[in-house]
């Protein structure tokens, strides 16, 4: 199934598309048993971005291009919800309260190194830059399309 994010006046507007049910936020793992390998489950990718909308669009999008998504609307509500460490965060670099680009750097100084797509619909060259510096995998300038951003996440999980 393609889903296409529609976008106007430069924020994503909703999918009109087949729905995709909503998946719990998975917590902290719990212990197992070394001798069991559990079954292979698709990639955890955690978005972050302060647009309801988008969020909702992007949930779609990936739970359909096969990932398990968890949104967040804040990097305050990330860092107080978030139990297990996903495999990818897509990241919006302007969002209230603490930024993106903050909370990446806080993650690399609590040594949680997770790959890092941004999004912004604010771009200029030191926020480019500043990304860079913070190991960003990928910097999309919204509106964004499908292709690129699946794209930008395969990178991050070494599956490009």
């Amino acid at each position: 199934m393609r889903l296409t994010t529609h976008w106007r006046d430069g924020r994503a507007s909703d999918i009109v598309a087949t729905t995709v049910p909503q998946v719990d936020c998975p917590k902290a793992p719990e212990e197992s048993d070394d001798r069991v390998s559990p079954p292979a489950s698709p990639p955890l990718v955690y978005v972050i971005d302060d647009d309801a909308s988008l969020l909702r669009a992007l949930r779609r999008l990936l739970a359909a291009g096969g990932f398990r998504v968890c949104t967040f609307s804040s990097a305050e509500e990330f860092l107080e919800s978030a139990k297990a460490t996903p495999a990818c965060l897509v990241l919006d670099v302007h969002l209230s309260g603490l930024s993106g680009l903050d909370l990446q750097e806080r993650l690399v100084a609590a040594g949680r190194r997770i790959p890092v797509v941004f999004i912004t619909a604010h771009d200029d060259a030191i926020t480019r830059e500043r990304a860079r510096r913070a190991g960003a995998v990928d910097y999309l300038r919204k509106p964004f399309d499908d292709e690129s951003l699946i794209a930008g996440i395969k990178r991050a999980l070494g599956d490009a």
